[in-house]
């Protein structure tokens, strides 16, 4: 475009030569001022246009990032819908289970509790071994009872756990020391459980012998015939002598009808 305008100032200096000829010098000049102007109003003319030309590349360019932007918020937009179609859904199924868990809690919880009650009534009408021990997990099991902090499937399993003990007891033999309360005074005695078919104790000294007898629910003295069975028994029970048989006072059984 700028060589045509040239050109063309090129024509007109040929032209104002031609008629301006015969003015001289001045008029010569005049006109060659003339088109110098014309051309450099042509060139500042084609750098506005060259400016703009740029600046619309640039447009078009951040027109097209925004574009691009634009499409990657659009799939953030729709992960983010799905995200939250999904958490919605899994917090309807967290308020059902809150909900079923309330409604087994106030279920099993009477049944828990009531479980402790007859395992403590049990422990109380049983032959009276390892009163400590089992009094401490009865006491143990009533604090956790009233506890928020333990979930009702360790109460459930705690409880269970109680019971099993307790019903390991009648098969096995057991031999420990403890008080025995009596008339004179309370003494220290080693006891010997026989499963929950015998209990019995005898002093450290060796010189008394006796068992608890259930009907009555007291202890009652042995004659001396009763020391060496005894005495065979607890070291049974310690794993200090090997496992044999050994005569053993059992109370007779009651007849009913």
């Amino acid at each position: 475009m700028l060589s045509r305008m040239g050109a063309m100032a090129l024509s007109v200096v040929l032209i104002a030569h031609g008629a301006l000829a015969e003015s001289g010098p001045a008029g010569l000049n005049a006109a060659i001022d003339e088109a110098a102007a014309g051309n450099a109003a042509a060139a500042e003319a084609q750098a506005k246009v060259d400016a703009l030309a740029g600046d619309i590349d640039a447009l078009v360019a951040e027109y097209g990032a925004a574009l691009q932007q634009a499409r990657a918020l659009e799939v953030y937009a729709a992960q983010l819908d799905e995200l939250l179609t999904a958490q919605r859904a899994e917090m309807g199924d967290l308020r059902k289970q809150i909900d079923e868990i309330t409604l087994v809690g106030r279920t099993i919880m009477p049944l828990m509790a009531e479980m402790v009650d007859t395992l403590a009534q049990f422990v109380a009408l049983d032959v009276p071994f390892l009163p400590e021990e089992r009094a401490q997990r009865l006491a143990g099991l009533r604090e956790m009872m009233g506890r928020a902090d333990v979930a009702i499937s360790e109460k459930y399993r705690r409880i269970l756990e109680a019971y099993q003990i307790e019903n390991e007891y009648g098969r096995t033999i057991e031999a420990y020391r403890g008080p025995l309360a009596a008339a004179g005074g309370e003494r220290t005695v080693d006891f010997l459980r026989v499963g929950r078919t015998a209990l019995l104790y005898q002093t450290l000294d060796g010189q008394e012998s006796g068992r608890w007898e259930p009907t009555t629910r007291a202890w009652v003295v042995l004659g001396s015939g009763y020391y060496s069975p005894i005495q065979q028994g607890l070291r049974i029970a310690r794993k200090q002598a090997a496992p044999d048989l050994i005569t053993v006072p059992v109370s007779a059984p009651e007849r009913r009808g």
